[in-house]
């Protein structure tokens, strides 16, 4: 079976979907399955022949792909699987996010009346979502699919918050951000771990903003991420950063 065989059971979904942006959303499925190995080689002819499109999307899809670093591209030879993140980006990327969500929280504040609503939907969708992965089997836990659903809900709350800032500086840099968070999570291996605390930590961060204090509520997002970093360090060390 070819390297992503696999999704042929989603290319109906094609039509109902911008190509180029379902395109990228299968690719990247495929990037953060446990069958797709650090250096392996991604043929655009593969992948489009697969998906039954032309290579054009796909070729686009690796364009975009390759910013996040989840892809990395090699003169006269094409595409590859990039190694899982180091610890040291690990690192670099925690002390970014402190620094940038941090700040976006005391901008966002700013705006509390509006975003409060929305972060309490984003909490409950959280709080679904996390039942769904507390619930599923454990064989299911680390499916794709549900990873997929967990990771883009449980960022969603972060990005309602650089949307609330009306920052189109640090909006653009909140979408370079999540990007860096795929590749962090590209070698996810064993499910979600940490899906209760972070439940738990999103919600201190929403109390901040109903207190339309900027300090607490930016302390709680920063307090929120070290905490994050400090269990990404714990699942490195076994394997299954996320």
């Amino acid at each position: 079976m070819s390297q992503t065989a696999y999704m042929l059971g989603g290319s109906s979904g094609l039509e109902r979907k911008g190509l180029r942006d379902r395109v990228y959303d299968l690719v990247l499925d495929m990037l953060m399955s446990s069958s797709i190995e650090p250096g392996t080689r991604l043929s655009i002819d593969a992948i489009a022949r697969d998906l039954r499109v032309s290579p054009t999307p796909v070729r686009e899809a690796l364009v975009q792909l390759e910013r996040t670093g989840l892809v990395i591209r090699e003169p006269l030879k094409g595409y590859r699987v990039a190694p899982p993140i180091s610890d040291g980006q690990l690192e670099a990327l925690f002390d970014t996010r402190i620094v940038l969500e941090g700040g976006a929280t005391e901008l966002a504040i700013r705006d509390a009346a509006a975003l409060v609503p929305l972060l309490e939907q984003a909490l409950d969708d959280h709080r679904a979502v996390t039942r769904k992965v507390r619930e599923a089997p454990e064989d299911d836990r680390s499916s794709v699919a549900l990873l997929h659903e967990y990771f883009a809900i449980d960022w969603n709350f972060h990005h309602l918050i650089f949307a609330g800032t009306h920052n189109p500086f640090l909006i653009d840099m909140s979408e370079a951000i999540s990007t860096r968070v795929h590749r962090m999570r590209q070698s996810v291996r064993s499910g979600v771990r940490d899906a209760d605390d972070a439940v738990r930590e999103h919600a201190v961060i929403l109390d901040g903003f109903r207190s339309g204090d900027p300090a607490i509520a930016a302390a709680a997002m920063r307090n929120h991420i070290e905490k994050v970093r400090t269990r990404s360090r714990a699942d490195a060390l076994t394997g299954s950063a996320h």
